[in-house]
Order: C-alpha cells, then sequence, then structure tokens
C-alpha cells in the first residue's frame, strides 16, 4: 500500500488513521487508515489523529489497533 498525506492543509506528514462521519448518529469514528482512499473520508496524521476533538453533543468513537495509532 503506498502512503497517503495527511487530509489538513499544509500537513506534511503520512496519514495513520481514517476519520468518517456519521451524521445521523451525531459520530465522529476514527480508526486505522483505511486499505484504500475513500472520498467521504479524512485520512490524518498521528498528531491530528491525536488531537481531534468533535463539536459539543457529538462523540468520538476510537478504534485502535494494539500498539495505538502510531
Amino acid at each position: 500500500m503506498l502512503s497517503r498525506p495527511c487530509s489538513r492543509v499544509a500537513c506534511p506528514r503520512d496519514a495513520v488513521a481514517t476519520l468518517t462521519y456519521v451524521y445521523a448518529d451525531s459520530m465522529a469514528v476514527l480508526g486505522p487508515l483505511s486499505l484504500s482512499h475513500e472520498p467521504h473520508a479524512y485520512d490524518l496524521c498521528a498528531i491530528h489523529a491525536e488531537r481531534l476533538s468533535a463539536p459539543q453533543g457529538w462523540q468520538i468513537v476510537r478504534h485502535e489497533v494494539f500498539g495505538g495509532l502510531r
């Protein structure tokens, strides 16, 4: 698998996690980097994945593999 860049503007780091939103449930889901680029998802580097916050009233679900996102 080729590396993909972080989706955050001007971030030069490689992505390690994929973020998706479930609007109906007010939920942000962060998991390991998907195997392929998904058009409605955001790939994040380790720093941006760790700093992720959600709007008030939303919950963040973090799916981590053994050893974390790094």
